[in-house]
């Protein structure tokens, strides 16, 4: 956590992983409920991560189909 706030710009971090995590921390509340706390814990970290990389594959596709040159 210390290395992602510190080697992430603001404005990216707020841009890019505050949504996503509320996101995750939304379908963990509503979805998680282990009734251990290190269990719900896990879950939203493996929720987080997934949705972050759904987010950058979409980011990613999206990026191409507006500059098809590569630029």
């Amino acid at each position: 956590m210390y290395t992602l706030l510190h080697s992430v710009p603001l404005k990216q971090l707020l841009i890019e992983q505050v949504p996503v995590i509320l996101v995750s921390m939304l379908i963990a509340e509503l979805f998680y409920k282990f009734h251990s706390f290190t269990l719900e814990t896990i879950a939203f970290l493996g929720t987080w991560y997934v949705l972050d990389a759904l987010y950058r594959m979409a980011s990613r596709r999206l990026a191409k189909k507006r500059n098809p040159s590569g630029q």
